[in-house]
């Protein structure tokens, strides 16, 4: 029999249901409790189709309106914590104010909440709207719920003018995003007794080359659109060794580039071949970043109706995989980014009600 899903009241108020959002644990790959949570809110309303993949749940308008905006989010988050544990949400009064304190306040309930309201409350908005919350967001892509939305009813996409992806932004407008690439630069020597070093060659000693090349690299900052990108290269895991006995034979540094959008993913990988020349260097995930796109139509109209200032995005997000589509794209969402996945992950509760009133200006 199966179970009933647990019930989230659209009409509430838009951090009650950024708590109740978060409440319902969804830690990437088991999202299926919140996303019939979703569905089942979402289904009754009228104005609504709603459609189900995996644990991704689009709902569609379709008034005729002259545009279609998409706005996006991702319902899964980061493990939690157990000490402190940052689940069931709580809220605290901060320096600055009252917060909601807890696992996916930040990244990215909140988001996915003034989506939700949004969802309820515009009827008939200006534009023809489609809501993605998408699963898996926070690991390899191959899980992403919106490159499965891309892959298996790309029609759902296929009309969109504009996206909005509210990812954490501290209530800002972000352009664009950073491409990421990580490699793993090897280092080979010759397995030996510890007790007798000659006999073999040490590659742990060897990635010490690689460090010191990463240490004396100087990241550039490249204007893309009349925003500045802030690149960065630098190493994330090292590993290597078998027994604290034994020579180790090799070595692996991983190392992520995060790169302008005005380069392509073939231009970043040969930037960081070069930058180890000499070493094996092994490109395992490689994501282009997207152009701000701030010169479009549909783009203006919402930095113009929201009536804030545009900064860059020195992350990765999936705006773009609608670059990719063709589709403008910009993050605008509740938090600071800076506190995502962090144990003590809070938002300010008028930046819920913020975004939420801004894409009510904009749509309503």
């Amino acid at each position: 029999m199966p179970l009933t899903p647990l019930a989230l009241d659209l009409a509430d108020d838009v951090t009650s249901l950024t708590a109740a959002v978060c409440d319902i644990e969804s830690v990437s790959l088991d999202e299926r409790a919140l996303a019939d949570a979703v569905e089942a809110a979402l289904r009754p309303l009228p104005h609504l189709t709603v459609a189900r993949i995996g644990n991704t749940v689009v709902a569609r308008t379709d008034l005729g309106r002259a545009e279609r905006v998409v706005l996006a989010g991702h319902i899964d988050t980061v493990p939690l914590t157990v000490e402190p544990a940052n689940l069931p949400t709580r809220r605290v009064q901060g320096q600055g104010g009252e917060v909601l304190w807890g696992r996916g306040t930040v990244d990215m309930k909140g988001g996915v909440a003034v989506m939700l309201r949004i969802a309820h409350e515009v009827r008939e908005p200006s534009r023809d709207l489609t809501f993605v919350f998408y699963e898996a967001e926070e690991i390899d892509s191959v899980h992403n719920g919106l490159l499965l939305v891309q892959q298996q009813a790309p029609d759902l996409l296929a009309d969109a003018d504009f996206a909005v992806l509210l990812e954490p932004t501290d209530a800002r407008i972000e352009g664009g995003c950073k491409g990421t690439l990580r490699a793993e630069v090897s280092t080979k020597g010759i397995a030996a007794h510890s007790a007798r070093p000659w006999k073999g060659h040490n590659a742990i000693h060897d990635a010490a080359e690689v460090l010191a090349r990463l240490a004396a690299y100087e990241p550039v900052t490249r204007v893309v659109d009349e925003l500045e990108f802030r690149e960065a290269l630098g190493a994330v895991l090292i590993s290597g060794g078998t027994a604290t006995n034994v020579i180790p034979d090799r070595c692996v540094v991983t190392v992520n580039y995060r790169y302008a959008p005005s380069l392509t993913e073939e231009d970043a990988e040969a930037h960081v071949r070069e930058v180890f020349s000499g070493f094996d260097v092994v490109v395992v995930d490689n994501a282009g970043g997207a152009r701000p796109g701030l010169h479009l139509p549909a783009a203006k109209a919402f930095v113009e109706a929201l009536g804030l200032t545009v900064e860059a995005k020195q992350g990765w997000t999936d705006v773009a995989r609608f670059s990719a589509l063709g589709v403008p794209a910009v993050n605008f969402g509740p938090g600071d980014p800076n506190l995502a996945h962090m144990d003590d992950e809070q938002c300010p509760v008028e930046q819920y009600t913020a975004c939420e009133q801004a894409l009510l200006r904009w749509l309503a």
